[in-house]
């Protein structure tokens, strides 16, 4: 069991079980995240470049700001295009 910290609410951790791994990302879709942190996006395109020399797909999206959590819309239009999710932070 998991236990996820939440850094808008920390005082009730909640308590979910991991998804499991795929066992390929061959066929799946990957989204890559840029939450706004400064020159993460060059290592997060860096990183896609890699996977789509693979012949791995990916999907780019950015989060307006660092400082709030990513958007409803954005997080919906995100679940509905994609397999799995990379973030990444750059502090």
């Amino acid at each position: 069991m998991t236990v996820l910290l939440d850094p808008t609410s920390e005082r009730s951790p909640t308590i979910r079980p991991r998804l499991p791994r795929p066992q390929s990302l061959d066929g799946l879709t990957i989204g890559i995240l840029d939450i706004a942190k400064s020159r993460g996006d060059v290592f997060l395109h860096r990183l896609g470049e890699r996977l789509g020399e693979r012949g791995i797909a990916v999907k780019y999206y950015a989060k307006p700001t660092n400082t709030r959590p990513a958007p409803l819309p954005l997080r919906q239009q995100i679940a509905t295009e994609v397999d799995l999710v990379i973030e990444g932070l750059s502090d």
